[in-house]
């Protein structure tokens, strides 16, 4: 099988990224965004999607947090369309739900090339340290749009933190699932259209 991994950049007057991304990694992280508890989602994405993920970005967090959180999902987006490439062979979709203590988050995903999202749901804290918790809404709105991902999301709980914790770590292991291969395809496109 082809190394499924990609490098993404992007830079405009609010933020300057790089990233890279293996798809087929063993949940390595090393991640700077400037925001301490969007850096441990990112590296909880890693850990439990088993990625390989490199992030660098300078935002501008005298403004907020939404461009830095925004863009990086942007970029995260763009580096997984171009590691799956045709998405031959895999799984496609996936549902999974992951629990942290009272919280728990679902994650439904059709890696289509079809963008969606759907979200149900609400945060029990306005914010987690420096991170606002409904960019955790918008990182996953994101990374929907430029990934090509039909994704739904619900989360519930009583801490803003578990709540936003569970979906980082739904998503990726509902990412995880359903962008192996399996096998049994022999590299055929998981679609009676013959492609994604």
């Amino acid at each position: 099988m082809n190394e499924r991994t990609a490098a993404a950049s992007r830079e405009t007057a609010e933020t300057a990224i790089d990233l890279t991304l293996t798809v087929d990694g063993g949940g390595e992280a090393a991640v700077d965004t400037g925001i301490g508890f969007f850096d441990h989602m990112l590296e909880a994405f890693a850990k439990h999607g088993l990625f390989d993920l490199t992030v660098s970005c300078d935002g501008d967090l005298h403004v907020d947090d939404h461009h830095t959180v925004e863009d990086v999902a942007i970029v995260l987006g763009e580096a997984l369309d171009e590691a799956l490439g045709e998405r031959r062979g895999i799984v496609r979709y996936a549902d999974r739900r992951v629990p942290l203590d009272e919280a728990v988050a679902g994650v439904v995903v059709d890696v289509s090339g079809r963008p969606f999202f759907d979200f149900s749901g609400e945060f029990s804290q306005q914010s987690v340290g420096e991170f606002t918790s409904v960019m955790a809404e918008h990182f996953a709105m994101s990374l929907a749009m430029n990934a090509g991902l039909t994704l739904h999301v619900d989360v519930e709980g009583e801490n803003a933190h578990h709540e936003v914790e569970a979906l980082f770590k739904a998503l990726a292991r509902a990412l995880d699932d359903a962008t192996r291969v399996d096998e049994r395809r022999g590299g055929e496109t998981p679609s009676t259209k013959g492609e994604l």
